[in-house]
């Protein structure tokens, strides 16, 4: 009688574990944690084993933009951990970094982020800007994302180079000193300034994860000021007052200008006719950025240029009466 086959059993899920938190993570948001801790699992994972309260911070359940305080204990479920690792690049492979730093010090440094890059790895993204970052820069220390930007946004992006740096840019962040304006192109003619107060909050629908307005969620404002009209779209300036998740995606298409190429929040029709125009991305660019150096008590400003594929979508829609 033949054997029978043998075959390895699957990998069994590792233990609860229960990690402290010390001061080099201290300030840290709980998902941005996870999402390093547990490389390799994808992010929706992550976020569900939040939202079901298996991760716990001293033995209570927070959400995931709780900030981490040393001596915290996190409570990691036991979720499987994908033992291949991120292929290595070959040497050079990001030196086009080089041309995108638009700011740099011992401190800190800003760069012009592409789009259709995203900030991190996870979700089916192998390399990130920050992972490609620290590839280019395999003797730094400490390279950190201060803040993020979607995948498809371009523009000004904060990286700090130490623990100190990054929770005192995290402080401006959460008092509001922290300037980010950005340039968009949305549907229709935006004659006046106006400020949009609209309260936002996370939710799914149809598996996808959305960021819609409510009266539960979390207070958020924008400023919207016009820069140039075209005939079926405007360039406008925003400035958010607040740091949401999509806000200015959301806050444009609240008021029925959504942005130009927002397959998400956007007007189908509307992003057909930018589509005739050239446009093969999301209009959005993250164009200046204001803060207070961390060390040297001097207001910095960091301005990146619109990207030449957005230029031409507006020398098309350049406006006769111009």
């Amino acid at each position: 009688m033949a054997a029978a086959d043998k075959t390895d059993p699957p990998p069994k899920a590792p233990p609860v574990r229960h990690v402290e938190v010390d001061e080099a993570k201290e300030g840290q948001r709980l998902d941005n944690f996870l999402l390093t801790f547990l490389k390799g699992v994808p992010k929706s994972r992550i976020y569900r084993c939040l939202r079901k309260g298996e991760v716990r911070v001293n033995r209570g359940r927070v959400g995931p933009d709780y900030r981490l305080q040393a001596g915290d204990v996190i409570r990691i479920p036991p979720i499987r951990v994908s033992a291949k690792e991120t292929p290595k690049a070959h040497p050079g492979a990001y030196d086009w970094l080089a041309d995108r730093v638009l700011h740099e010090d011992e401190y800190l440094m800003v760069l012009d982020k592409p789009a259709g890059m995203a900030v991190h790895a996870g979700s089916g993204v192998a390399t990130g800007l920050i992972e490609a970052l620290r590839a280019w820069r395999p003797q730094a220390p400490m390279l950190e994302l201060v803040h993020r930007l979607d995948r498809e946004t371009s523009g000004c992006i904060l990286i700090a180079k130490s623990r100190a740096t990054l929770l005192h840019l995290h402080a401006q962040l959460r008092a509001g000193e922290m300037n980010k304006n950005y340039l968009a192109l949305v549907q229709g003619r935006l004659g006046n300034p106006r400020t949009v107060k609209a309260s936002l909050e996370r939710r799914e629908r149809g598996g996808e994860r959305m960021v819609q307005t409510t009266d539960e969620g979390k207070e958020s404002a924008s400023r919207f000021r016009p820069l140039r009209q075209f005939g079926v779209a405007t360039l406008v300036e925003i400035h958010l007052l607040t740091g949401r998740t999509h806000q200015a995606r959301v806050h444009a298409a609240h008021v029925s200008h959504p942005i130009a190429g927002d397959d998400k929040y956007g007007n189908r029709e509307f992003n057909r006719d930018m589509r005739s125009a050239g446009l093969r991305r999301l209009f959005l660019h993250a164009a200046r950025l204001e803060f207070k150096h961390p060390s040297q008590n001097r207001k910095v400003t960091v301005e990146a240029p619109l990207p030449d594929e957005l230029e031409k979508v507006l020398e098309k829609l350049h406006s006769p009466s111009e």
